[in-house]
């Protein structure tokens, strides 16, 4: 039965270091504005029977217990955790902060789920054409009807997502247009792309566009942005038992060898 033994651990020691690098992902990302952690969900392999439970064991009696030894472990997934952000105020005209369940859908090349992507990051920008764009290296632009002219000055964002601004010889703010939001049915359903976006899948379901405040999709908070909702404290004590848990599994794997070769030496006289 080593042999099993063997094949198990190693199953184990693969599983665990998927864990690790998820476990790794997730602290490197913990000031990643926006960003949602993920976790590793683990399932058993298959058993090997040996005895069922109610096989006869003789002319009248049955077992009471039956006899199996299960083959190890795998990864069945990595799920991601949408639950909301700490708020960090920056007072910055174009940071923007869902408070709420959806998502600012962003124009991402159209080689790419038909260009749709969605990101909970607020960090935005102005382009050279007053378009609002996520304020990272792809500078992906926002999905919306606003354009802010460049002579625009004291912009407001809405609760509702309306974005206004006063413009040279104004005596009352302009409307530049309104910022819709996105939810999902299953948003744990979507997949990560890096760069803050993730786009739809068949598992999340197809997007759901409304209103800010309508439908469940949050409120828009301006001058603010959601924080990782990565929580270091657990993700170091998922480190530790990860890291326990492997170093029993390579004893198990060092003992069902030697094991292997106790029982290759042994010589009949």
């Amino acid at each position: 039965m080593s042999y099993i033994a063997l094949n198990t651990a190693a199953t184990g020691l693969s599983a665990l270091s998927t864990s690790l690098d998820v476990t790794a992902n997730n602290l490197a990302n913990a000031n990643t504005t926006g960003f949602k952690s993920s976790r590793v969900n683990f399932e058993d392999l298959f058993y090997q029977e040996f005895a069922q439970p109610g096989a006869p064991s003789s002319s009248t009696l049955q077992r009471p217990t039956g006899l199996y030894v299960g083959l190890g472990t795998d990864v069945s997934g990595t799920q991601l955790n949408f639950s909301q952000g700490a708020t960090q105020v920056t007072d910055l005209p174009l940071d923007m902060m869902i408070e709420g369940d959806g998502f600012f859908e962003v124009e991402i090349p159209d080689d790419i789920a038909q260009g749709q992507g969605f990101t909970r990051a607020g960090n935005f920008a102005l382009n050279a054409d007053g378009e609002i764009v996520m304020a990272n290296s792809p500078g992906f632009r926002l999905h919306s009807d606003v354009t802010i002219p460049s002579d625009a000055s004291q912009i407001a964002v809405a609760l509702d997502g309306t974005v206004t601004g006063m413009l040279p010889g104004g005596t009352a703010p302009t409307e530049f247009g309104t910022i819709m939001l996105t939810r999902f049915i299953n948003p744990a359903g979507l997949q990560t792309r890096g760069n803050n976006v993730y786009t739809k899948t068949e598992a999340s379901g197809e997007p759901l566009t409304t209103d800010a405040g309508q439908e469940g999709a949050g409120l828009i908070r301006q001058g603010a942005l959601e924080a990782s909702n990565v929580d270091p404290v657990t993700e170091l004590v998922t480190l530790i038992k990860t890291q326990r848990v492997f170093e029993m599994n390579s004893q198990v794997l060092q003992a069902a060898n030697e094991t292997l070769k106790n029982i290759s030496n042994i010589r009949t006289f």
